[in-house]
Parts: structure tokens; sequence; C-alpha cells
């Protein structure tokens, strides 16, 4: 108990420190989940002031990774106007369809080609590690410095990706473990078909109804900006607990019911959407990076020794950025855009989500936590370490709209 009580006063410190120097940490390359995964790290393995055993770390992280991920999906849906997200069904849909195979496909096979890997648990350690993740995406495309920075377009391309890339990786994740506990083919193929249909299903039914709803209160003036912003969080938690009451993919259901609140509630929705997004990317992510900071398989690592530093480093620079810069002419993107989409596939809350759920059904091999875990603290680190320089960089060096027959982006 005392190290649960060391943990919450070391996240709530941390907490008031980063609002307190919000201004100037935004200013610096130095991200919040960067900041909690240090501290972790410091009074987990090095200090030795908290050790969690691995499984009760394992179920933390999973149950706080998704209800993280399902406030997460719920400000990126809420992140801009219907409307907007429409416009860039396209790149989003060449994202979803084609990149997401080719980034499951490279990571699986860099998984088997340098750590040697089997193929089934090569491909469950791909699966994991595919989707972008909406929380580290949020620093890099919410806020003034991004909305400055960055063309709209780019934006809502980045956000839209990370939002339903997260739940349709369910699919990815739940026909390799198949492979990797030897079970049912057709069992879980059902399951993965549910996954998504079902997703969709929950999602719209719960958005339109909870959209109506704030509809129905705000004709009354029974309803502002603070109840609002109160209610998107608790109807992504309820959108989470109906779909997982329904045996389906509860990540997509959320962004989908996101979706289909936004388009009810419309413009209502923004204000208090803002605010989420600021909460989320400085304060809710804290005490899960913090977690994982503490559960870092340090012994893993070392005997894992070189080709684990290779691996991460592979994963890094090709799982993304040649799949989308080789699908540029079918996203309609400029060089410039194309390059920074292609390197901020941030690796974070969903691989963390999707590895401690392959370990609770089954997949027991060390190995998968290992490799995983370090892609995702290493991922945390260069990507929140070139955020800010990587939007400066674009600033600076946007090409025209004419280079691309339309608007920058």
């Amino acid at each position: 108990m005392d190290a649960l009580h060391l943990s919450y006063a070391l996240v709530g410190i941390l907490g008031v420190l980063l609002a307190f120097w919000s201004s100037a940490i935004r200013r610096t390359p130095v991200s919040e989940p960067l900041l909690a995964l240090l501290v972790g790290v410091l009074v987990g393995p090095i200090l030795g002031l908290i050790d969690l055993p691995h499984h009760e770390a394992s179920v933390l992280t999973l149950e706080a990774s998704r209800v993280l991920l399902a406030i997460s999906l719920m400000a990126v849906a809420l992140r801009f106007p219907l409307s907007d997200y429409r416009s860039v069904v396209r790149p989003v849909g060449v994202l979803l369809a084609v990149a997401m195979v080719g980034m499951a496909v490279v990571s699986a096979g860099l998984a088997g080609l340098v750590l040697g890997l089997p193929v089934a648990l090569a491909a469950l350690l791909g699966a994991c590690v595919t989707p972008t993740d909406p929380v580290l995406a949020s620093s890099v495309v919410s806020g003034g410095p991004a909305e400055r920075q960055l063309p709209a377009r780019l934006r809502q391309v980045i956000s839209g990706e990370s939002g339903a890339n997260d739940g349709l990786a369910f699919v990815f994740v739940v026909l390799a473990l198949c492979a990797v506990t030897s079970g049912s083919v057709g069992g879980h193929l059902l399951e993965a078909v549910w996954g998504v249909v079902g997703a969709v299903v929950v999602g719209v039914v719960v958005g339109y109804a909870a959209g109506r709803a704030v509809v129905a209160a705000g004709a009354r003036e029974d309803v502002d900006q603070g109840s609002l912003l109160v209610f998107t969080v608790v109807l992504g938690v309820a959108a989470l607990g109906v779909a997982r009451l329904a045996r389906t993919d509860g990540i997509l259901a959320v962004f989908v019911a996101g979706l289909a609140y936004n388009a009810v509630i419309g413009d209502r929705s923004r204000a208090s959407e803002q605010r989420l997004d600021d909460a989320l990317t400085r304060y809710l992510v804290l005490p899960l990076f913090f977690l994982l900071g503490v559960e870092v398989p340090w012994r893993e690592w070392r005997e894992s020794g070189w080709t684990l530093v290779a691996f991460v480093i592979a994963v890094l620079v090709l799982r993304r950025l040649p799949v989308v810069l080789a699908l540029k002419p079918a996203l309609g993107l400029s060089w410039r855009s194309a390059v920074f989409l292609g390197w901020f596939g941030p690796i974070g809350v969903s691989a963390l989500f999707y590895l401690t759920y392959s370990q609770e059904e089954g997949a027991g091999d060390p190995r998968l936590w290992a490799a995983g875990s370090l892609v995702v603290v290493a991922s945390t680190v260069v990507h929140g370490v070139t955020a800010m320089p990587g939007r400066r960089w674009y600033a600076h060096r946007a090409e025209p709209a004419t280079a691309t027959g339309g608007p920058p982006g």
C-alpha cells in the first residue's frame, strides 16, 4: 500500500509541476509522457522504491491503457467538425486499408529477421506496434503551436488515422493471437469480424443517443461547456463499457461513438473538446507512463543485447516512413506533408494495450513484452523530442499550395 501511495504522490506532484511550468515545457522538446516515464524509471528500476509483480503491473497497464484510449479517442473524434473529417476520407482510407497492412508486415518481418522470433510471435508483435497512438499524436497535432505551424488538413489526416487504426488493429492482433495460442481459426475470424461490425453498431447507437440527449438538454438550457467536458469523458467510458459487454472491440466503438456524437451535436462540442485535448496530453497520460517506467524489463533488455536495439531502430525508421512515402500519390499529399506524416506515427498507449491484452489472452512469451515495451519507450522519447522541431521544420519549409495542385498538406 505504501508503494501505491508513493505513486499517487509522485504522479500528483509531477502534475502540479507541469501545470506550473506548462508554457515553458511546451517550448521545449520534452513531452509530458516522457517526463512521467523518466520519473517511473527513477523510482522503479533505478532506486527500487516501487516494485510491482509483472502480472499485477500487466493488469494495471491493460485497464489504464484501455480507459485512457477511450478518453483519447473521444477527444480525437471531436477535434474537428465532422465535415472536416469527410474531406480527408481518401488519405485516411488509404492509410487504414493499405498502410496499416504494410506497417504490420514490415514490423513482423523485422521481428522475424532481426530478433529471430517464430512467425506467429513475430506477426503478433508486428500487429501490436502497428497502430498510430492517438495520445502521443495529440501532442503533435493539437494546441496553439500545432494550429499555427501545421495545415489543418494534415492535422485532420493524422487525427483521423490515429483514431481509427487503434480499433482496426484489433483484427490483426486477434488473428495473430490465434496462431500464437493455436486457437480455432474460424472462431478467431468470427471474433475479429464481430469486433469491427459490432463496434460500429454499438458506437453509432451510443453516440447518436448521447448526442440527441445533449441537444434536448441544450434546448432547455440545461447544459453548459463544463458539463459537456465531463459528458464527453463519461461518454467515452460508457461506449467502452457497452462494447465490452457486447464482446466487441471497445476501442473502435469509442471512436465511432465520438464521430456519431460529433455529427449530432455539431459545434457545441468544440470548446469542451479543446480542454479535453489539453487535459489528456498534459495530465491523464501521467499515471500510465509512470507505470510503464516502473515496470520496464531492464533484465530482458540487457539479455537481448544489440539485436533488440537494432530491431527498435529498424522499427522506428522502416515501419512507417517508407510505406507512407510509397503511398504518396494515392494520399494526395505534398512531399513535405508525406515526410511529416510518415515520421510522426508514434507507438504508445495503443501498443501497450495490445501487448498486455495479448499476454492476458495467453501469449506468455517474455520476448513479446521485452521487445514491444522497448519500442514504446523509444518512440515516446524519439517522437516526443522531435515533435516541436518537426513542427517548426514543417512551418519554415512548407511547400506552396501549387506544388500539389491543392491546399497545403
